[in-house]
């Protein structure tokens, strides 16, 4: 048993000491590798710190302005952040070659590569340039973007929203609806994730009213003596197949007037359209009568001398104003009984034949100093150049095809003539001349509507003449009323 824990006692002695020598031998190992793996990293630093000052002396710098990697909108534009290059203070940038270019019509990743070469060496960088498509899809709707009504009972159609990209164009079949609690959702997106989302109401309820057309337009002219028949018309519903139509309104063609015939459209849902049609009804064609007119004016020494001829002759006439001239001369054509119409108020050709807004803004300026004056409201116009005008093409095609049914909608009353004095051409005809001119055309079997201008001097010596002439040879004259039948010109553009 002693002999036994002898060789035990000796074994553990050694076993210790081995496992001492075996520590000493891993701790030296350790402390050994550490060294060189300092060591290592060591002349690794050192080797780059070498290297990057070899680059340093020898190769030239570029520096790029901006990111390295830079985003542009498709189909945006790309501009160059920059770029600046040297050698140890020369500045070498001109010297930078940029090759690469950017179609931002395609999505996609671009490089830019810049180089510089100075004394041999060469120095390279990229920037990369990314097209992206960032933008939104746009639904857009022909109807109420925020609430849709739809018919009691119907179904949803589809067919009143649009939806378009600016990369994938029209990606309408790409919308996704779908309808929860009242509401209307739509889900739409490009090749690029870019996702909208609209919402919106619905009600199943009927708002619109019916529409009614009448086919005889909501002007009809009539002369006294006419039979006035009701117009026919076309009436639809949005949801109601059988909408009632009731008309109101009388219409008395032996007496000339305005009237006006209601139209009146209701559907199931109690839905109410009014259509409001004038039926004008005017003094039958005064054959044999002349209508003295006078546009431009007023003008002092010229107006006023023939409104004294006019009193003198007891003959009545017509007075196409504008905005210029002394207000008294208007005001003493009225009190004196003549009548006072409209020639818009500037007569410059480029400002109210430049569109239909334009024109009636004229035409309102030369209205109201009319009312201001006299207190009544005229009616009666006559264009500038006559409706048979072309300078007006000059300015708007086909605007006088447009004006001449407007001012009659609108309740005026234009007239041209068929009848031209001459007067207005430059001084080239004395007084004897125009007065010829007049007279040569005038006729029993026919309304003579004369054009004059109470501008001109010449006027003002061939007025008295052409009275006298009248008078002599058994015409009557006469003022422009409120339903004196127009006198019309061919309409040319």
């Amino acid at each position: 048993m002693k002999r036994r824990s002898y060789h035990r006692y000796r074994y553990n002695r050694y076993y210790k000491l081995y496992q001492k020598i075996n520590a000493l031998q891993k701790k030296r190992l350790a402390d050994y590798t550490m060294q060189k793996m300092t060591e290592c990293v060591l002349f690794l630093v050192l080797g780059i710190c070498l290297l990057f000052l070899y680059q340093m002396l020898v190769f030239p710098r570029i520096n790029l302005e901006g990111n390295r990697v830079v985003e542009v909108e498709y189909q945006g534009k790309y501009t160059e952040p920059g770029y600046a290059s040297s050698y140890f203070g020369k500045n070498l940038s001109l010297m930078v070659e940029v090759e690469g270019e950017v179609d931002t019509s395609k999505v996609g990743e671009y490089p830019i590569t810049y180089q510089v070469t100075y004394h041999g060496f060469s120095t390279t960088k990229t920037r990369i340039v990314k097209v992206v498509d960032s933008s939104y899809p746009k639904i857009t709707f022909t109807t109420d973007a925020k609430k849709l009504y739809l018919c009691p009972d119907s179904k949803y159609l589809y067919d009143d929203y649009q939806a378009f990209d600016n990369y994938d164009g029209d990606i309408t079949d790409k919308v996704k609806v779908t309808e929860s609690g009242g509401r209307l959702k739509y889900v739409v997106s490009d090749t690029f994730g870019n996702k909208t989302v609209v919402k919106r109401d619905v009600l199943y309820k009927d708002i619109l009213g019916p529409t009614i057309e009448l086919d005889s337009g909501d002007v009809v002219t009539l002369s006294i003596g006419d039979t006035f028949m009701d117009s026919t018309y076309q009436v639809s519903d949005n949801c109601d197949s059988n909408v009632k139509v009731e008309v109101h309104g009388d219409v008395d063609t032996s007496k000339a007037g305005i009237y006006e015939r209601v139209y009146t459209a209701t559907d199931s849902s109690s839905n109410t359209t009014e259509k409001v049609q004038k039926v004008m009804v005017f003094e039958p064609s005064k054959q044999g009568v002349i209508y003295l007119t006078f546009d431009d004016g007023p003008r002092s020494g010229t107006t006023d001398i023939i409104l004294n001829i006019l009193k003198e002759e007891n003959v009545k006439a017509t007075f196409f104003v504008t905005n210029s001239g002394p207000d008294d001369l208007i005001q003493r054509a009225y009190n004196e009984g003549h009548a006072i119409g409209l020639h818009t108020a500037s007569h410059d050709y480029s400002v109210v034949y430049a569109s239909s807004d334009s024109y009636f803004n004229d035409l309102d300026q030369v209205y109201q100093r009319v009312k201001n004056l006299t207190g009544e409201e005229s009616k009666i116009i006559r264009f500038p150049g006559g409706s048979s005008n072309t300078v007006s093409r000059k300015y708007s095609p086909g605007i006088m095809s447009f004006l001449t049914q407007e001012v009659v909608r609108r309740g005026y009353r234009y007239y041209d003539w068929n009848i031209d004095s001459r007067d207005a051409e430059g001084g080239k005809f004395d007084a004897d001349q125009i007065a010829d001119f007049v007279t040569s055309k005038l006729s029993h079997d026919k309304v003579n509507m004369v054009l004059m201008h109470d501008t001109k001097v010449t006027t003002t010596q061939a007025i008295r003449k052409i009275i006298q002439y009248g008078k002599s040879h058994g015409y009557l004259f006469d003022k422009i009323g409120p339903y004196t039948d127009m006198v019309m010109q061919h309409v040319n553009n």
